[in-house]
C-alpha cells in the first residue's frame, strides 16, 4: 500500500482520483457475487474520459449524500469513543507503485484495520439495523478496501444521530479478493488502451 495524504475532497484529492478506478466503484467492476459486472463499460469511458482532462468528473449528489458527508466525522468520533481507538484518516491509498487501483478510506486503525462509514437515510439505516449484517452492495468497496490495502479487517459502520450505530467487522475474502485483482487487471488494460485510442482521434 502507498498513502497519500492529500485532504479528502480538496482540490488536490479530486485530481488524484482523476481516472483512478477506486473501491467505491469496485462494483462495476465485479459484482457482489463474483461476477464481471455488466456495468463496466461506462465506468472505464468515464474514467478515460478524465484521463484525457486530468479531471475529475463531477457526479450526482443528493442531499441526503451531502448530509452524509457532513455527519462523517460526528460517526468517526462515536466509532473511537465506542472502541477505544484513534482513527488515522489519509487521503488517499494505492495498491502499489503503479497507482493504477486505489480506496479512500474512511479511516485506518492501527496496523491492521480500516473503515467505512456510511450515514443513510432514516430508513434505510433502520433497515441496516434490523438485517446486522454488511449490505450486500457494499461487499466490492469493502473488500475491494482489503484487497487495496493488505489489511486484514474492515469495519462498516452505518450511523443516523440518535440511533444505535451499526458496525459490522468484515474479514479478508481471499477468493473474491483473487477475482478483483484478474478484473481489474483486465480493466486497467482495458481503460489504458482505450485512453490511447481517445488521444489518436
Amino acid at each position: 500500500m502507498i498513502v497519500s495524504n492529500v485532504e479528502q475532497l480538496s482540490q488536490e484529492w479530486f485530481a488524484e482520483k482523476a481516472g483512478l478506478p477506486s473501491a467505491s466503484s469496485f462494483g462495476k467492476i465485479l459484482t457482489p457475487t463474483g461476477l464481471p459486472s455488466k456495468s463496466k463499460v461506462d465506468l472505464m469511458y468515464r474514467l478515460a474520459g478524465e484521463k484525457i482532462l486530468e479531471s475529475k468528473v463531477e457526479t450526482y449528489q443528493s442531499a441526503a449524500m451531502a448530509n452524509g458527508v457532513i455527519m462523517e466525522e460526528t460517526a468517526r468520533t462515536v466509532y473511537e469513543i465506542k472502541n477505544n481507538v484513534e482513527v488515522t484518516q489519509i487521503g488517499l491509498a494505492y495498491f502499489d507503485e503503479r497507482k493504477d487501483r486505489g480506496c479512500s478510506p474512511d479511516g485506518l486503525i492501527e496496523s491492521s484495520g480500516g473503515l467505512e462509514i456510511k450515514c443513510p437515510e432514516i430508513h434505510t439505516h433502520v433497515r441496516y439495523l434490523l438485517d446486522g449484517k454488511l449490505p450486500t452492495n457494499y461487499i466490492p468497496q469493502i473488500q475491494g478496501s482489503l484487497y487495496v490495502t493488505g489489511l486484514e479487517w474492515w469495519d462498516f459502520m452505518s450511523y443516523y444521530p440518535g440511533l444505535n450505530p451499526l458496525i459490522i467487522r468484515v474479514e479478508r475474502d481471499e477468493a473474491y479478493i483473487m477475482k478483483l485483482d484478474v478484473q481489474l487487471n483486465i480493466f486497467v488494460l482495458e481503460l489504458n488502451e482505450t485512453v490511447e485510442r481517445l488521444k489518436a482521434l
